[in-house]
């Protein structure tokens, strides 16, 4: 490992930057000793892999102290070196460095997922104080990225979609594209190899083609710029297999459909060259409709500048030329990596405060739920790779994630012009809320003054953007406490009922608060508003209060989850997975006035001479019912239902070309069974469509729904009789 080490020294050394390597090799020796005996799971020595996060540090160009942090950065969790000692021997920085990478392994999370969310916030606050902190964490991410293939499959998977899903966007909005690109490609190997392979293997087919193709192009250019006494420099680049993946695959292109596969980048000396340069090459090459974008007047969230425009040269073969500063090339090779490296971003208005604003702002709104996993659904979300430009009536540009609504671009604006809007114009033409915005349109958000103004619940439903729906809940959190706690008692009666949990009366509110006390809320109050507002998700805790519930009530046979049968009535067996109370073997049929599937409450209406007829019971039969009351019995589901049950949603949407195709295609995609089919047109341009559907369940059913409300132009569903 000491020759390792002279390669990092001779990397250093061929930076000709001032590093104290006295402090570096100081670094090595502790890790070296600290780690003696460990091995990887490649089988090389453990400390293989801090002296390799350290070599791609000094590739970012960072500091001393980063790389000293980084060949430390594992002592603290996996030897017996305290960060006392780090602290005292390097200084607190590095220290703070160390202790930002260490993840949280001693403490015992409830779920995968919450230990993620929880190690990421503490990098977070960490990178909030100190961005170089997640510089580092994304080096030592890259490194075992390129291991990968060592660690079991499940493992492998679950590392690669937490790559894919948590590092590699903060890279892109941090703008170091190098690593963002690398982690995506790497993620993909084992997330989609047959996709990857595919891809892969076109590109290598084509290589000498498009080798030959990119040295004839920039050949052409650089005679041209030539004659107009142009400096520039000018290089070829593809686009990574993971940029081909997502529009192949996840857009349904084909290979021939995508225009930047082949790239020329020139590079000059200022701005004013960027436009001229612009201008020759629209001259030379035909430009291709709608496919310019000047990310100079308008950057991207993560400060990236370029002029890019596809063009078609005389073999009708679509290419994209980026044109940009020597400086704008920096910040978009290595993002605020490139504050160390070339010394950018340190005054005005790309001063480095201001590009890290993002990070408290991600903290903030975190605040605002008491689900430490939204901070994880917040960098999936809103730190997006494609963004959309909307323009406010003033022109001033606001850059959100594809796919955000007008609700999404009202919050983004302020926090209270989103509370107060009541409708939103697109381009001039009123819009519905669920609108989803589009690069270039013009947007104005509609406002009320009155007092009874406020968001809606179903927005949280609607928006995008984490920020947006953290606003929304803090606003209920704030301004509806006493409905929300109405709100949230309603939901934990329902989901209780839908458990089989039946709690004793007399101990119901003792059952409650020792829940919000385990949950770390000061009251039931608190507990039931956080449901309420959508803080805390109940689906996420049921598990554990049914544990609970079994554990304190199962061992008392006075105390069950199912109500006592009467004793005129005798024990029943399952028929059609239903359990009707006293009758066995009874013929058993489902009500079509309300389809009612497993997951639904239900109850039994005893008919002559056609069994027991089984409806949900807040069915319009069931609660307009009078007389026969004796008819009238209970039912329940039995524990395992293998039978399939129709269900029929109605659909209401935009009266738009292939909604009814699009509605069919995904059914088709999650292997649902359509009994039934039929669209009709309604008034203002909306369309209904009743689908009735084969189910397992209540759970799959809204599966179902969840995934049919993301298509384009749903505006409701419900679910309804045949």
């Amino acid at each position: 490992m000491d020759e390792l080490f002279e390669q990092l020294e001779n990397r250093i050394q061929q930076t000709n930057k001032p590093y104290e390597m006295e402090k570096i090799r100081r670094a090595y020796e502790v890790a070296r000793d600290a780690h003696q005996g460990q091995l990887r799971r490649s089988g090389e020595p453990y400390i293989d892999h801090p002296i390799r996060v350290a070599m791609i540090l000094v590739e970012l160009g960072m500091d001393t102290d980063s790389i000293v942090a980084a060949l430390l950065h594992d002592v603290v969790e996996d030897t017996d070196t305290t960060l006392d000692e780090v602290k005292k021997s390097f200084g607190p920085e590095v220290a703070l460095l160390v202790d930002g990478v260490t993840k949280l392994g001693k403490i015992p999370f409830s779920s995968r997922e919450r230990q993620q969310a929880e190690n990421v916030r503490k990098m977070l606050l960490a990178m909030a104080k100190d961005v170089r902190v997640i510089i580092i964490k994304l080096a030592d991410r890259l490194h075992n990225a390129r291991t990968f293939a060592y660690l079991p499959d499940e493992k492998r998977r679950l590392k690669a979609l937490e790559t894919m899903e948590v590092y590699a966007p903060l890279a892109h909005r941090l703008g170091i594209s190098g690593v963002k690109e690398e982690l995506e490609d790497i993620s993909l190997k084992y997330l989609d190899p047959i996709a990857y392979n595919e891809i892969e293997e076109q590109l290598l087919l084509r290589k000498e083609e498009r080798e030959a193709f990119l040295q004839r192009i920039i050949a052409r250019i650089q005679a041209r710029l030539d004659q107009e006494h142009i400096q520039a420099s000018m290089y070829g680049r593809v686009k990574s297999i993971y940029g081909i993946y997502r529009k192949v695959y996840m857009q349904g292109r084909s290979m021939d459909e995508i225009y930047d596969v082949y790239a020329v980048r020139i590079i000059v000396d200022s701005v004013l060259e960027c436009y001229n340069i612009l201008g020759v090459i629209h001259d030379m090459l035909r430009p291709i409709p709608n496919r310019f974008k000047d990310y100079i007047s308008t950057p991207k969230q993560n400060m990236y500048q370029s002029l890019h425009t596809t063009v078609i040269d005389k073999e009708g073969i679509p290419f994209e030329v980026q044109i940009r500063t020597w400086d704008m090339h920096y910040t978009a090779e290595y993002g605020v990596a490139a504050h160390w490296k070339y010394k950018i971003g340190l005054n005005g208005k790309d001063s480095l405060e201001e590009r890290l604003s993002w990070i408290r702002q991600l903290l903030e709104s975190q605040k605002e739920s008491d689900d430490v996993e939204d901070i994880v659904k917040s960098i999936k979300t809103d730190i997006a790779p494609e963004e959309v430009f909307v323009f406010t009536p003033r022109g001033d540009v606001i850059s959100l994630p594809v796919d955000s609504t007008v609700i999404d671009f009202a919050y983004a604006i302020h926090t209270a012009v989103g509370n107060k809007m009541i409708g939103a114009k697109v381009d001039g033409r009123m819009v519905s809320l669920d609108f989803k915005v589009k690069t270039g349109m013009i947007v104005e958000i509609i406002t009320s003054q009155g007092k009874g103004t406020g968001p809606s619940r179903d927005w949280l439903n609607i928006v995008k953007t984490s920020e947006a729906r953290n606003k929304i809940r803090s606003w209920f959190k704030k301004e509806k406490r006493e409905e929300n706690i109405a709100e949230g008692r309603s939901a934990i009666e329902k989901e209780f009922r839908r458990n089989l949990i039946n709690v004793p009366e007399e101990d119901r509110e003792s059952f409650l608060a020792d829940i919000a006390a385990r949950q770390r809320y000061n009251s039931t109050d608190d507990f039931l508003a956080a449901i309420g507002y959508g803080g805390l998700s109940l689906q996420k805790i049921m598990p554990r209060i049914k544990e609970d519930f079994l554990r304190q009530y199962r061992s008392n046979p006075q105390q069950t989850a199912i109500p006592p049968i009467p004793k005129k009535r005798r024990e029943s067996k399952a028929s059609s997975g239903v359990i009707v109370e006293g009758l066995d073997g009874c013929l058993v049929k489902f009500a079509r006035c309300c389809n009612p599937v497993p997951g639904d409450d239900i109850v039994g209406f005893i008919t002559r001479g056609f069994g027991v007829s089984i409806h949900k019971k807040d069915c319009v039969n069931v609660i307009n019912a009078s007389g026969d009351s004796e008819r009238w019995v209970n039912c329940t589901w039995a524990g395992e239902v293998q039978e399939t049950f129709k269900s029929t949603i109605e659909i209401i949407g935009a009266d738009r070309p292939g909604l009814l195709a699009d509605v069919s295609v995904a059914l088709s995609n999650m292997r649902v069974p359509i009994h039934t089919l039929l669209a009709r047109e309604l008034k203002d341009h909306m369309s209904s469509i009743q689908v009735t559907i084969g189910t397992s369940g209540l759970d799959q059913l809204r599966s179902i729904i969840s995934t049919l409300r993301k298509i384009n132009g749903i505006h409701s569903i419900e679910r309804t009789g045949q």
